[in-house]
């Protein structure tokens, strides 16, 4: 997997988190009566960059000598089942991702995981599969991405809530690899199902002459197209939308590799 593949983001969880084609086959979104609610409150992280335990109603006790921890996750505010969790001991978001002693489990039928038996100590990655995707969002549910965790010996340690997103919206102008004139530019993208707005970026790649205009980053868009009344100066550019429910929740984007170029000269500004 690539580098850029492995910060998907998520969650990211996590993410970051987190990369094309992330459809969602073979993974199960249910809202069953009784799931514990999403939280959608944001986690600070303390001075030390640990993410703090919330509070919850324990599983099953840590056994002697042991922690566990305990947490929920979602798509679009509904409970994510059957999804992979990972608690890693180590974590780098530039090489390989979980690292040293690593615990797996995945989410019940209510979105709700327990890890068990872990031994207490500091941690540096949770992260939750995008369903039976290649890609994670870290359990964090604030504004960071990776972070680090204190488990301590016989407690529960409560997880901030997962919020998944995939990586699936499909952009359909430009094109991937396309080459366009620097005017005229108009941003397309197919509907997502539950998506109540978008926002779209133009990310330029400086090395290659590219301009970031920051009108065009994080732009609000209700429907599915953009037009740039701005040009747009040679060189490469990232196209990036990505979709949210009407409570603000992030449900996907496009593909980290929605790359195109920018040809001659662009219009007198």
């Amino acid at each position: 997997m690539s580098i850029v593949s492995k910060l998907m983001v998520v969650a990211v969880v996590m993410v970051s988190l987190m990369a094309g084609g992330c459809g969602s086959k073979g993974g199960r979104v249910d809202n069953l009566a009784g799931p514990a609610p999403a939280n959608k409150a944001a986690v600070q992280p303390n001075k030390d960059g640990t993410i703090p335990s919330g509070t919850g109603v324990e599983k099953e006790k840590p056994a002697a000598g042991k922690a566990n921890v305990q947490g929920k996750a979602f798509y679009d505010e509904k409970p994510a089942v059957g999804v992979q969790v990972k608690l890693c001991k180590t974590f780098s978001q530039y090489m390989n991702g979980c690292g040293g002693e690593t615990f797996t489990t995945k989410t019940d039928d209510a979105g709700e995981y327990l890890i068990k038996d872990v031994p207490p100590g500091m941690y540096e990655g949770l992260t939750v599969q995008v369903f039976d995707t290649p890609f994670y969002v870290f359990a964090t549910a604030g504004f960071i991405s990776a972070a680090k965790y204190n488990i301590e010996d016989g407690k529960t340690y409560f997880a901030p809530d997962t919020n998944l997103f995939k990586n699936d919206l499909k952009l359909v102008n430009p094109k991937a690899g396309s080459k366009v004139a620097g005017t005229g530019i108009e941003v397309k993208w197919d509907a997502y199902p539950d998506a109540a707005y978008y926002k779209y970026s133009i990310h330029a790649d400086s090395s290659s002459g590219a301009e970031t205009n920051y009108d065009y980053i994080n732009k609000r868009v209700d429907g599915t197209t953009a037009s740039l009344d701005k040009p747009l100066a040679p060189g490469n550019y990232t196209a990036k939308v990505e979709a949210f429910n009407a409570n603000d929740r992030k449900l996907s984007q496009t593909s980290q590799d929605m790359k195109f170029t920018v040809t001659g000269a662009p219009a007198a500004k």
